[in-house]
């Protein structure tokens, strides 16, 4: 079974039409991919449009500040991503002339760049034959051959990049990666294949062992972390307050409203009591509470955010030096200038 010509010939009939699909431009590859892990399709199809549009080059994506490269990513999460674009278009320019790197030991030492990425870049844009191997491409590898062991294990991972190497064409990897993503994305899709119209079918280890839903395995999942988060929205006449949140912690970089994190879930009364909200509000007669919403929880891949937001007006004469410090004082017409978190964007268009 010829398993590279197979899925070309599928690919061909039903590939679907992607903006970033057949081009050769190793920049828009590269964007594309950052864009696609940990993302839908569908959803980064018009993130992927307005970032080149705005940032057709390296010199472009380079030049601009990490601020309105945030501000575009808004949204799309994952925001390391972002920074390391930026951070990576910066080196390109004044390491390599704006020029991608074509070689693999180069592209990888770039900061966002992993071994999928730099074979993607390399294969769809120079022609050169490394498999890639992504979540459909794990899947189809390993329930193909009939990998039971989980997935993410480091010498599983070697192994399936082996089996993805063997049956790669080398004279064509750009269209069999194309062809075995395509697949792994329409065809052998995680619940629910459709085995019984399946091209690969008879050479199936995972069919044949009618073991199809239980491939690929994978580690148990981490636990996910619970944290409890008290928004401040501050207005002063038509003003408001944000700060960058600068630790390595999640949104770094992106602004948001003064904020108190508790351990636990805790009444406004007791949060009203904490030290800590005295710290953040040291003569509270100058505030006056407008409204507190309902918690609102928030998931991230290992941590839920249960969240309640205090919209408080801020007395004219009120000048306290920690808030005029330690925090932006902007019109609140101005907040859409600033990238801020998925859920404070959520929580202000409601």
């Amino acid at each position: 079974m010829n398993i590279s010509e197979i899925l070309t010939e599928w690919y061909e009939i039903h590939k679907r039409n992607l903006p970033w699909r057949g081009i050769e431009n190793p920049y828009f590859i590269w964007i594309s991919e950052i864009i696609l892990q940990q993302t839908r399709v569908s959803q980064g199809w018009n993130y992927y449009e307005k970032f080149i549009s705005r940032f057709p080059d390296i010199s472009a994506l380079a030049n601009a500040s990490e601020d309105e490269v945030l501000l575009l990513w808004q949204g799309l999460g994952y925001y390391s991503r972002a920074r390391n674009l930026h951070h990576t278009a910066k080196h390109i320019l004044k390491y390599f002339n704006g020029i991608f790197p074509n070689r693999y030991e180069t592209l990888i030492k770039l900061k966002g760049i992993g071994e999928y990425t730099a074979a993607a870049i390399l294969s769809f844009a120079f022609k050169k034959p490394f498999p890639v191997v992504d979540g459909n491409v794990n899947r189809v590898i390993s329930r193909f051959f009939g990998v039971t062991e989980p997935v993410d294990l480091p010498d599983v991972r070697k192994k399936i990049y082996i089996l993805a190497k063997n049956i790669l064409n080398e004279k064509k990897p750009d269209i069999h990666n194309q062809a075995i993503m395509e697949f792994g994305a329409l065809q052998c899709v995680p619940q629910n294949p459709d085995c019984a119209n399946c091209p690969l079918q008879s050479g199936c280890v995972a069919f044949s062992k009618n073991c199809v839903e239980k491939i690929p395995a994978k580690k148990p999942k981490k636990e996910v972390e619970n944290r409890y988060f008290h928004y401040f929205f501050v207005k002063q006449n038509e003003k408001t307050f944000i700060r960058k949140r600068q630790e390595s912690d999640i949104w770094r970089n992106l602004y948001e409203f003064p904020l108190l994190e508790t351990e636990k879930n805790l009444s406004e009364t007791e949060i009203f009591d904490s030290q800590e909200f005295k710290k953040l509000f040291p003569d509270f007669s100058k505030f006056t509470i407008l409204n507190i919403s309902q918690i609102i929880e928030h998931q991230l891949t290992h941590q839920k955010i249960f969240t309640r937001f205090y919209e408080i007006s801020l007395s004219q004469n009120f000048a306290n030096s920690y808030f005029f410090e330690n925090f932006k004082n902007i019109d609140f017409a101005e907040i859409s200038d600033f990238a801020v978190p998925k859920l404070i964007e959520n929580y202000l268009k409601n």
